[in-house]
């Protein structure tokens, strides 16, 4: 991709460690507690900011502010005036998209060329959701009552939404919470990742320039500890969104019990790619490596158990590892660079601990399984790309999710078998299949026990297809109509007309 402007330049004039306030009611304001936490460069280690680190207590003022704006300005908004606020917000992403791009390169590490062609994604979630704003209704409903009554329903605004968003994509997970939101008449509470904070702060200044009213949109920066506890077990939140591991998951489900809130969650995954042996290797080869090195494999849908027929494996594993082995590796803001950091050295380390597990428990290394060193890569969290063979599914590496860039290799010899080895985990997030058969295409899609399938490609994602996982990867899902659904309640109303 060809830039048309200096990320370099917009880097250097974006941020320059200056403390960065939340936004809670309308107004920039600081931690209660006053402290504070950094936001660091994942390519260099460099203090980009400071932000707040709010806790309990400013979860209850931005909950309080979000039920006000519900309850006051933002009821009076009709369908109309809500999709014009999201045209609007749109409108001003398409503006600062550039700026929205380096911010998120900067706080988490994504190539610049990666964040910038999100714009299309992420300005078309804005726009599908103002045009669903206005296709929100309920039915008429025939009754078995005696009598002259009429029956139908409304879908109303479930309210308060509280929303946990991780540091691998802080524009689109913010979009992607925010816009239906809005779009439904709820208002929101967000929480992002103390890991990367600075992008949604900037998102809350053009939701305040849109006209978003005071208190529909509020973001309450901390650790997920502090903020997050308190926002997934808060009594007058109504939804909780999040989307992160299934450990976090599984604690901000229990903690929604306390007042029976709608909770919604897309978690982790370990999500299988399957190469049949009728597959066109030439295209499938840098599909399925970059399904897993993308962003360092620090996304929740990696394919990151390769199974490959066993005619074509060993060609196949050898052309991913060359493969690999062409990428470039660099700081995010670089436009060459291909695979950017890890978000932080404790995640580095956790990834190279898996990376040592492999080798110990007899996997064969193909491909990358070190760390990168050298002035070009001093302070940051680089690691090659990796690949391994001879991987067995009671490996470490083949069940546990490592969210870094590191594909476990395996052999097949039947589809049946494929599918067996495939559904063998507690996830059921995503599934890529590789093949020129459409009959086997349709079969592996059927029985493949995951919320999104790809076939003969993979991460392709639409505001108006849904997703979302199965078993341990959650429930509920994001994108099309089912998406807004999650965010209002159904009222039956009955009139006795006689």
């Amino acid at each position: 991709m060809t830039l048309n402007f200096d990320p370099g330049a917009m880097a250097k004039a974006l941020y320059h460690g200056e403390f960065r306030p939340m936004f809670i009611g309308g107004k920039w304001v600081a931690a209660q507690s006053e402290q504070e936490m950094q936001a660091l460069n994942p390519a260099t280690g460099e203090v980009l900011g400071t932000v707040p680190r709010g806790g309990a207590a400013d979860v209850d003022a931005a909950v309080a502010a979000a039920r006000a704006a519900f309850e006051g300005p933002w009821s009076k908004f009709s369908p109309y005036e809500r999709q014009c606020v999201l045209l609007k917000i749109a409108d001003l992403f398409e503006k600062h998209w550039e700026e929205l791009s380096v911010s998120d390169t900067l706080d988490m590490g994504l190539p610049i060329t990666r964040t910038v062609a999100n714009r299309r994604r992420v300005i078309g979630m804005l726009r599908f959701y103002a045009g669903m704003a206005t296709a929100l209704h309920g039915e008429t409903v025939d009754n078995s009552i005696p009598g002259e009554i009429v029956t139908f329903t409304r879908r109303e605004p479930v309210g308060v939404v509280g929303a946990i968003i991780p540091w691998n994509a802080p524009t689109a997970a913010s979009i992607w919470k925010i816009a239906p939101a809005l779009a439904t008449g709820c208002t929101v509470v967000l929480k992002p990742s103390e890991d990367a904070s600075l992008t949604p702060l900037l998102i809350a200044r053009l939701m305040q320039e849109a006209g978003v009213p005071d208190g529909v949109v509020n973001v309450v920066t901390g650790t997920g500890a502090e903020a997050g506890a308190r926002l997934a077990e808060h009594p007058d939140v109504n939804k909780i969104v999040f989307t992160g591991s299934t450990l976090t998951g599984q604690a901000i489900a229990r903690a929604g019990v306390t007042n029976l809130k709608r909770v919604s969650l897309e978690l982790g995954g370990k999500s299988p790619i399957i190469v049949c042996r009728d597959a066109d290797i030439d295209k499938a080869v840098p599909i399925a490596a970059m399904a897993v090195f993308v962003h360092s494999g620090q996304i929740c849908i990696a394919g990151s158990r390769l199974f490959v027929a066993r005619e074509i494996h060993d060609e196949f594993v050898r052309r991913v590892a060359e493969f690999a082995g062409r990428l470039r590796i660099g700081h995010g803001i670089e436009a060459d660079t291909e695979i950017g950091p890890l978000i932080n050295a404790r995640q580095a380390d956790k990834v190279a601990g898996y990376i040592k597990a492999g080798n110990e428990e007899g996997a064969r290394l193909v491909a990358g399984g070190s760390r990168l060193e050298g002035t070009v890569y001093d302070g940051g969290n680089f690691i090659a790309p990796t690949v391994f063979g001879s991987v067995s599914d009671q490996m470490t590496i083949a069940r546990e999710e490592i969210f870094g860039p590191v594909i476990s290799a395996m052999p097949f010899d039947t589809i049946d078998e494929a599918v067996m080895r495939a559904n063998a985990t507690p996830y059921g997030l995503a599934a890529g299949i590789f093949t020129n058969n459409l009959g086997t295409a349709h079969k592996l899609s059927r029985r493949i026990k995951a919320g999104s399938v790809w076939i003969n490609m993979y991460h392709a994602l639409d505001p108006a297809v849904p997703f979302g996982g199965m078993k341990m990867s959650g429930y509920g899902r994001e994108g099309g109509t089912e998406h807004l659904h999650e965010y209002l309640e159904t009222k039956s109303v009955w009139i006795q007309t006689d």
